[in-house]
């Protein structure tokens, strides 16, 4: 690892998964909002269902609610976001103070979205400040590593949420081999049997979805 310590590393690597969680299921969540105003019988269960996390909604207006703006439910966006910005503050030194600050604003848009009549306008800028923070980690990091870690955190991340929302064979196979590289290069210790059998999976003619969830959850 070089300079970079073992918890130094392991932050970097969440700070990657949480952000792109929060950045996935927040698109994820403004393909549903529409269709669960309308709909007679509750979708969000599917949606609890597909991520693997509690049904504890009762019903859509509750899910609407409260999965994304209760700090107190672990697996809502904001406790995401919140772990994002917990493991940022720790790596200040590391990922300077202008890459902190745009999880900070995205924290302040899920505040406002909370309080607001439009929550989904506020949300938005969510999205907008969590892509501000992989630009300008990419600009102002240095070290090849540490952006490399964060990487490697935010695709597999992506790759393991695509699979539990069963996107399309060809999204998800772009970017499993986005992701390879990412952890190949990064100096994290992980399965190269796990990645060689993702990638297999990936390219069978029928995706094995939950079959990649669990290879990639033991990659590192």
């Amino acid at each position: 690892m070089g300079i970079i310590s073992v918890e130094q590393a392991d932050r970097l690597y969440w700070l990657g998964r949480y952000t792109e969680r929060v950045y996935t299921t927040i698109r994820f969540y403004f393909q549903k909002y529409d269709i669960m105003i309308d709909e007679m019988l509750d979708s969000y269960q599917e949606f609890c269902r597909m991520v693997d996390i509690p049904d504890i909604y009762g019903n859509k207006d509750v899910f609407q609610r409260k999965y994304p703006f209760d700090a107190e439910n672990p697996d809502s966006i904001i406790s995401n976001l919140n772990r994002a910005y917990d493991n940022a503050i720790v790596l200040r030194e590391s990922i300077g103070s202008e890459t902190l600050s745009y999880i900070q604003l995205a924290i302040y848009a899920m505040n406002k979205a909370e309080m607001s009549n439009a929550p989904l306008i506020e949300m938005q800028r969510v999205i907008d400040n969590l892509l501000a923070f992989w630009g300008i980690a990419d600009d102002q990091i240095d070290s090849e590593q540490i952006r490399n870690i964060i990487k490697a955190g935010k695709r597999i991340e992506r790759v393991d949420m695509f699979a539990r929302l069963g996107t399309e064979k060809k999204v998800l196979v772009r970017e499993v081999h986005r992701m390879i590289p990412r952890i190949e290069r990064s100096g994290l210790e992980y399965n190269a049997e796990k990645l060689a059998r993702i990638k297999a999976l990936v390219e069978e003619p029928e995706v094995d979805y939950y079959g990649i969830v669990n290879e990639v959850e033991a990659i590192l």
